[in-house]
Formats: structure tokens, sequence, C-alpha cells
């Protein structure tokens, strides 16, 4: 069984950066995919960011490139998910996710984890 917590959530304003962490427990994860979700109150959970398996090549929701970098730590077992540049748009509440088996066509499919965080809250405002 796969525990995962998320950590480094809070309020802040435009323009100011966070780093979450995702610490996973129960089993080594260096070949399993991880990824970071986040849901906006009244919205469908959506990806954010990931590692494929083992592959060190993230990829990224289209609106987060350039602001947010995924980052993972396999002797800590831990990923996390460093923020610049927030804007309001990104308030949600953030999820960690894991899969062992995950094929690549579901990466963005919030559905198709088997693991997942209590999530962090972010709120990003003035």
């Amino acid at each position: 069984q796969v525990q995962l917590v998320e950590t480094g959530g809070g309020r802040v304003q435009p323009g100011a950066s966070l780093r979450l962490s995702c610490a996973a427990s129960g089993r080594t994860l260096s070949r399993s995919t991880m990824s970071w979700f986040r849901q906006a109150p009244g919205k469908e959970r959506e990806f954010v960011a990931a590692f494929f398996r083992s592959n060190s090549n993230p990829y990224y929701k289209d609106s987060v490139k350039g602001r947010f970098t995924v980052s993972r730590d396999n002797a800590k077992n831990t990923v996390y998910l460093q923020m610049n540049s927030l804007e309001p748009e990104d308030t949600a509440i953030y999820y960690c996710a894991a899969d062992l088996r995950l094929i690549l066509n579901n990466l963005r499919r919030h559905a198709a984890y088997d693991y997942w965080g209590q999530g962090t809250q972010i709120t990003v405002s003035s």
C-alpha cells in the first residue's frame, strides 16, 4: 500500500513562489509515474505536471510551462513542485498522485491513477 503526503501549501500574493512536496511511503516509487493535479472550486481535477515512470523528462500542462518545475528525489521517495510567478488562476487544491503501471496515454487522466495524497490548498490572492 502506498501513502502520499503533500506539504507546502498556503496563501500567497500574485507573483509569489511556493514549493510543494509529496513524500511517498509504503514502497519505492522511483520507477512509478508521479504526478501533480489540481482542482479548483467547481471544476474538474486537472493535470499539472508529471514524471512518467523512470523517464527523467517531465510533462507539464501548457499554462504552467515556464513557471512550474517538477522534480523528484528518488533517494527520499519524494516529488516536488516548484511554482513561480503564481497567478490567481492557480488557486486550487493540489494533489500528488502515483501509479505503478500507468500507460503514457493516461498520463493526464486523473481517473487512471491508483494512489492519491490528501491534497494541499494553494490560494493566490492580493
